[in-house]
């Protein structure tokens, strides 16, 4: 006799902005309907889809999942969450051995629990499967756009930018999308000031959050221009548009070696034989949007040593989606929230100053920026998720891991089996207790 099917969606609570689900109240409906799981969700009155939807659906809206076998979240868990035995599944950020995560971790492998990440759900080529990319893209580009608005503002410059609200003020992408042409139009016609002309965005990176970041720059008309073409915008200032320029690794880093010529796949191998050139493309660009994922090994997009040295009098803001804390770009010294997304760096004192007012560079760095589009952000996440449901559920997680009837992409997620570090993940053992951080 077949066992039961029983699945359990937790409430998301990191913070009062976030408000996405990993599974819709459709795609719920999918799950009870054409697969016979049982489904019980957590009530919030946070997330964007009611307690009510779900119901509707037939999911059991009720605060106790201690008996859902594997519980699906979003963001991370709280360590009085988790049960003996059960299974896991969410954004765990424990893969670089991140100290905030440690305690929750260890919690995890008292309990002999199940654990797969998201973030490592991947194909045969090592490409992820499961992730919401390209929405921190189109809601980091969106607040990048409002913030440069305000910032111009702040500084006795009236535009049409200054219309542009925060994403989650708009909640939906085609809403913003709709103001965003409204806006392009107003900058086609009316122009922005001289002083500001050429407008240029720079876009780092080429992935699904750059994509995300272009389909918004797409809806306001701006123009591309190749990197190498940009000191020829500042001969003829055309105050009626706004550019964008997207730079490859190629156009942010040189080899040491004069004589060595740049190669992307050894730049990956011996990042350690480049140096930073990207500082040369700063002082053409007004706004910066870093969408590259990044790790120590690689120089650095923007320092704090540049913007001491240069006044940085043609950028006013970094929208750093990336969001590593000291990471890429230097002047990201810490994360921020939807609730108050800006601050103004000071690379003299090493500070930040909430809001876009003041000496400095803002900077805008939300970690969760997908829940700023939240209902779709969830649809489109849940959507790449669901497939892989009824084999997660059904999984007996009881048995030996070289047993356990999982799909290929879910098993290279799977971080914990029955409390242990999977082979891929037992490096994170030397960061349980020594207080370090890896960066991969």
């Amino acid at each position: 006799m077949s066992r039961e099917l029983l699945l359990g969606i937790r409430r998301e609570d990191k913070n009062e902005w976030e408000r996405r689900s990993p599974l819709t109240p459709e795609q719920v409906s999918h799950l009870i309907e054409e697969r016979g799981i049982r489904v019980a969700v957590q009530p919030s009155s946070l997330r964007a889809f009611p307690d009510k939807g779900y119901a509707d659906v037939g999911a059991e809206v009720r605060e106790d999942l201690s008996d859902c076998p594997v519980v699906f979240g979003v963001k991370e868990m709280p360590v009085g969450f988790f049960r003996k035995g059960g299974c896991y599944v969410f954004f765990a950020h424990v893969i670089k051995g991140q100290r905030r995560n440690m305690g929750m971790l260890a919690r995890m492998m008292e309990l002999g629990c199940d654990l797969a990440d998201y973030e490592r759900i991947l194909d045969n080529k090592g490409r992820r499967l499961v992730f919401f990319g390209r929405f921190a893209g189109l809601a980091g580009m969106v607040n990048t756009l409002h913030g440069l608005g305000r910032r111009l503002e702040y500084e006795g410059l009236t535009t049409p930018l200054s219309q542009i609200r925060q994403a989650k003020d708009y909640a939906r992408v085609n809403v913003a999308k709709t103001a965003l042409q409204q806006i392009g139009k107003q900058v086609a016609t009316d122009g922005l000031p001289e002083s500001l002309a050429p407008l240029v965005i720079g876009i780092t990176g080429y992935g699904h959050v750059a994509h995300g970041a272009l389909e918004i720059l797409k809806e306001l008309g701006t123009t591309e221009v190749a990197p190498e073409d940009l000191p020829r915008l500042f001969d003829r200032q055309d105050p009626n548009k706004v550019y964008h320029v997207v730079f490859k690794e190629e156009h942010t880093a040189e080899p040491v070696e004069p004589s060595r010529s740049f190669v992307l796949q050894d730049y990956y191998d011996h990042p350690e034989a480049y140096r930073s050139c990207f500082e040369r493309q700063l002082p053409h660009l007004t706004a910066l949007v870093n969408c590259i994922y990044w790790e120590t090994r690689y120089p650095r997009l923007l320092t704090r040593a540049w913007l001491n040295r240069t006044e940085p009098r043609r950028l006013r803001i970094v929208g750093d989606i990336s969001c590593d804390v000291r990471g890429s770009v230097e002047a990201t010294v810490r994360a921020a929230d939807s609730g108050s997304p800006f601050f103004v760096y000071d690379p003299k004192t090493d500070t930040d100053r909430v809001g876009v007012e003041g000496e400095g560079l803002v900077i805008m760095a939300v970690d969760n920026l997908p829940c700023e589009f939240p209902f779709g952000s969830s649809r489109e996440f849940g959507t790449a998720l669901l497939p892989f449901v009824p084999a997660m559920v059904s999984a007996d997680y009881a048995a030996p891991l070289e047993g356990l009837n999982l799909p290929p992409e879910i098993r290279s997620g799977l971080v914990l089996h029955r409390g242990n570090l999977t082979p891929e993940f037992k490096y994170i053992s030397s960061f349980l207790d020594s207080g370090e951080e890896r960066h991969l």
